[in-house]
């Protein structure tokens, strides 16, 4: 397989990998987030929504400044 070259917009992502890992991390760690098996489908719903609403009270997240990113360089999205 050949290697493609990358944009810029996404070679800038990639080194902001750090970010999005800490955000993984505490998804998990902090508010509890994790894959197990649960009994039906309702018990899913709560434990995801407990979890996002856990993340979204932390008073510091991680955060990436993509105002930065985008200056001068057109979206493709």
């Amino acid at each position: 397989m050949k290697p493609k070259e990358l944009k810029a917009f996404d070679k800038v992502m990639l080194r902001k990998r750090a970010v999005i890992e800490s955000v993984n991390d505490q998804l998990k760690n902090i508010s509890q987030i994790e894959h197990s098996r649960h009994r039906s489908p309702f018990n899913f719903a709560v434990n995801l929504i407990a979890g996002l609403i856990a993340y979204i009270r932390q008073p510091i997240k991680p955060h990436i400044d993509v105002s930065v990113l985008t200056e001068g360089v057109p979206m493709a999205f």
